[in-house]
Order: C-alpha cells, then structure tokens, then sequence
C-alpha cells in the first residue's frame, strides 16, 4: 500500500570506474475515520479516530550505491494523529517507529542498527508472508488483546495491548539485525538488541530469530522473540514470543492461518492465539475480508478467554486511496466473575464479556 514518491536521485559519489547513485524517497500512510463501540468503560461511544486500519506515518527512507552490488541503506520512520497532528507516543517520539542505518549486497543480504520492527512482525506480518489478518484488512482492531492485562507486558498501555507483538506495535532499540534476501522463495534472519546493561550481557537485551518460504500462491513463516525488561527480575526476565503460519491463494481467494505464542517468563503467564482468516477480491476495487480468533490465557491468567470476529469492506477509489467499513465483535469467558471483561484492541475496555466496534474509514498512501 506504500506507493513511494521519489523525491531525487543525485550523483554524489565518483571513482575511477563508476559513478554511485543516491536516492531518497518520502512515504506516508494517513487513515481517519469514525467508530462506534458499543461499551467502553460503561458506555457506549460514537466518535472520531485515527490511525486504526493502519496507523498515520511519514518516513523517509534512502539507498547508495557503493559499487559491486553494496548499497548502504537507512530508514527513518514517525507516527502521529491525523485528529490531533499529535506525535505518537508523544513528545519526543521523532522516528520512534523504525530509525535504522545498514549495509545491503545484492544477492545475499542486510545488516542494519538502530530501532527496528522485531522478527514477528518482520516474518509473520509484513509481505512477503502477509500471515496476519490484521495487515490485509483488519488492522488494530484484529490485532491481540483481550482480558489478558495481567500478562503484565513492561512499556505497554495495557499490559496485553498487541501482546504477542507480531503487528509491528513494538520495536527493539539499539538492535543488531541480519535478514537475508530470497533464495528460491526462502528468507531468514536473526535480530540482538543490546541491553546496554554494565556488568551483564544478556540483561534487558532482545534475541529474534525468523524464516519465510514464498513461492507459487503459497507462504509460511515462523519467528521468535524475547524481550527482557528491567522491571522483571532486574532486566533477567521477560516476555517471549514465538508463531508460526500459512497462506494460500486461489484465484481471487487468500487465506490465512496463524498461530501464536506469548509468555512472561517471570509470573508464567501465557496466552495462545489461533487465527484463521480470508479476502475474496469481486473486482480489483472491492474486496470482502473476514477474521476469526480464538485467545486462551492459562492458569496463571484466570484461563481467561475470548473468540472475536473481524469483518472489513474495502473500495479502493485509486491505487492509493480506500473507503472501508469495519466491525469487529468480541465475547470473553473465565474463571473469575467480572475478571474477563472484553476488550478490543485499539479501545477501552468493556464492562461486560462482550463488545462491538464499528467502523467507516478512508485511508490514503504516498
């Protein structure tokens, strides 16, 4: 959906047996919209948001050429509201979303250093693998969450908000990654945050490792993450995900299976996810996709539960610009009367086991 515009391509580096080009492109994703949630903190709400299909972002990103098929690479990347023009999170938050500098050689591969998007996100959300409804059609409101707080995820609004990071809502500082280029359909890779930690190494660091196979309609990945943060056991604990899927298309018909994994490594609090979904395209403007998940927490988490179905109309008025509609609906269940309220990601919590949000929104890309 990013349809870059390129700004120049200068000249800027001569030697004896080439000249090396630069370029730099500007991108951008802006959704707005209005929703409706049926109980938020009580009641219901009609009201204006953005940010929700995907989120509202500029960027910049750029390319040398060093000679031989080596690249040097960097991506600058920042949120914010349409609504407010409010960055996000907030001050202070310039290129929060990805700030990276790297090397690439044609044929083999990246390595880059700065924030980035961790594994899950890189292999199990973002093309080629594409094994999460949320980047098709669902967004924020498909993404994980439920009654699931008590997960207790360090740096995170909710403590489960996006909880087993696939949807790229969580990025790793001061990060080390190496991503290989597709050979036959096959990509790997391996990402160490630095814990920056005096006296210990693997402290409050972040280890990733994933795999990707595309090829002929067909694609499957698997990744892994763990985090570990200060605030449990002193930087020697963490949350630690891990996932696994499959897509296939048929004609005009992608489906899609995924599986999830997300633990405190600390109080062994765990939640799985199933996923399955589809988007059937009737004509190359207008498209239908539909979601089903289901969430288990374990003991540890009250064995808290929820099932929620997303459904999204999109109508692409141009190759950048898409009209949709979007409802989401989630019922919850537990062990402790009142403890497993529902909650769709991306609201406020209901006061009862069941919520509905429903969406009309416009989004645009440049």
């Amino acid at each position: 959906m990013k349809k870059a515009l390129y700004l120049c391509a200068l000249p800027v580096l001569m030697s004896a047996n080439a000249q090396a080009q630069s370029s730099v492109t500007l991108f951008g994703l802006l959704d707005v919209g209005v929703s409706y949630v049926s109980n938020e903190n009580g009641s219901h709400n009609f009201k204006a948001e953005d940010s929700i299909w995907t989120p509202s972002l500029w960027g910049i990103r750029g390319t040398e050429d060093l000679g031989g098929g080596v690249r040097a690479v960097f991506e600058l990347q920042s949120q914010f509201s349409i609504d407010s023009g409010a960055g996000i999170p907030g001050p202070g938050a310039d290129f929060n979303r990805q700030a990276f500098v790297g090397l690439e050689k044609e044929g083999l591969g990246r390595v880059s250093f700065g924030q980035q998007f961790n594994l899950m996100a890189d292999f199990l959300f973002f093309p080629p693998a594409m094994l999460d409804s949320s980047f098709m059609y669902g967004g924020l409101y498909n993404m994980r969450q439920g009654p699931f707080a008590a997960l207790a995820i360090p740096q995170n609004p909710t403590g489960a908000f996006d909880f087993d990071q696939t949807a790229g809502t969580s990025r790793v500082s001061n990060s080390v990654k190496v991503t290989s280029m597709s050979f036959a359909g096959l990509r790997v890779g391996a990402m160490y945050g630095f814990g920056n930690t005096p006296g210990s190494f693997s402290a409050n660091n972040t280890v990733g490792f994933g795999i990707n196979y595309a090829i002929n309609g067909f694609g499957a990945g698997a990744a892994y993450n763990e985090t570990k943060y200060a605030s449990l056991n002193d930087g020697h604990d963490g949350i630690r995900n891990f996932g696994g899927g499959v897509s296939q298309t048929i004609g005009k018909l992608y489906l899609n299976a995924l599986y999830t994994n997300t633990r405190n490594t600390l109080t062994g609090g765990m939640v799985q996810v199933m996923q399955v979904g589809g988007l059937y395209s009737f004509m190359p403007d207008l498209r239908l996709g539909a979601n089903y998940q289901y969430m288990k927490g374990n003991a540890t988490l009250s064995n808290n539960k929820a099932q929620q179905v997303t459904n999204t109309l999109q109508y692409f008025l141009s190759k950048r610009t898409v009209v949709y509609l979007e409802a989401a609906y989630q019922w919850t269940g537990g062990d402790v009367e009142g403890g497993h309220n529902a909650w769709i990601n991306g609201e406020g919590p209901s006061s009862t086991t069941h919520q509905l949000v429903g969406r009309a929104g416009l989004q645009t890309s440049f």
